[in-house]
């Protein structure tokens, strides 16, 4: 008689392309780690100025704001250490538009990867989103270089103001990555989308001009959904935590910042699970579409 061999123990095993999204890019850190690694070695492989370019660029928009708005829109005589203002709100915005412009455009970079084998596919866009917070960096170092030499003494809350604001950005990025990222794999509009998004972003925050200013002409309630933003709060607790202390009272900090800073914080986490969510849907059609 034909003997019926064992059916195999399977306990161990996983249906292949299945895994536990956001969960398993942090067990695979080291596989994350390569990824940034590569990405920070190619963005400036045959560059002369290599890792200079992460201090040229924001110098340079800086000095260009600067001209434009502090020099031929006078800002410079009526916002107090304006350069201080203006550079800490720009390298918010800089890592926030680098997150998520790259996050979004990571999956289609990486398609001939993703075609080959499994790995979890949050791995891209959480991988760009490292690399932006890296080259943020240096920005940061000399942002508070800066501001140390102008007199800036920070305490514990500032600090954790500071923190508090570019976990935001980066939960906030991530999570829009996810979300856009998936989409461009099939509609590469959304590619065009996100750079739409990115210029609303810098205008409609105060990274350029004060948060008083438009007190000053919206009403009430659509100063509240202003000030709701998540990228307002975000440049706003850094600028209480470099800027303010810096003006000794002259310019009066937004009420309720820190309460519109934890609003953002909730906000930045639940788009983190959105964008995962329909990340994981939509994650199926990726070796097809790519």
């Amino acid at each position: 008689m034909t003997q019926i061999a064992p059916v195999p123990d399977l306990d161990g095993f996983v249906r292949p392309g299945q895994g536990a999204g956001l969960i398993d890019v942090f067990r695979r850190r080291y596989l994350l780690s390569l990824l940034v690694r590569k990405e920070v070695q190619v963005r400036y492989r045959g560059s002369v100025l290599g890792w200079m370019w992460s201090y040229v660029k924001p110098i340079t928009q800086f000095l260009v704001f600067f001209v434009a708005l502090g020099v031929f829109l006078q800002l410079n005589g009526s916002i107090p250490n304006y350069p201080v203002y203006l550079f800490s709100g720009l390298v918010v915005i800089n890592l926030f538009s680098e997150a998520f412009s790259n996050g979004t455009k990571s999956l289609v970079d990486n398609a001939p990867l993703i075609k080959k084998i499994y790995l979890p596919r949050e791995l891209f866009p959480v991988s760009s989103t490292l690399v932006a917070f890296i080259n943020f960096l240096p920005q940061a170092l000399v942002l508070a270089v800066v501001c140390v030499l102008t007199g800036w003494h920070p305490n514990l809350v500032q600090v954790l103001g500071i923190l508090l604001g570019v976990l935001i950005i980066v939960l906030l990025a991530m999570g829009l990555s996810l979300f856009f990222g998936s989409i461009n794999v099939s509609f590469r509009d959304a590619q065009n989308f996100v750079e739409l998004i990115l210029l609303v972003a810098t205008w409609a925050s105060p990274v350029l001009y004060q948060w008083t200013m438009v007190e000053k002409i919206l009403p009430d309630w659509l100063m509240v959904i202003y000030q709701l933003n998540p990228v307002t709060a975000a440049v706003e607790l850094l600028h209480a935590g470099f800027w303010y202390p810096t003006t000794e009272g002259q310019i009066p900090m937004p009420t309720g910042l820190w309460f519109y800073g934890l609003c953002a914080l909730v906000t930045a986490s639940v788009l983190l699970v959105v964008g995962q969510l329909v990340f994981r849907r939509l994650e199926r059609r990726f070796a097809q579409d790519l």
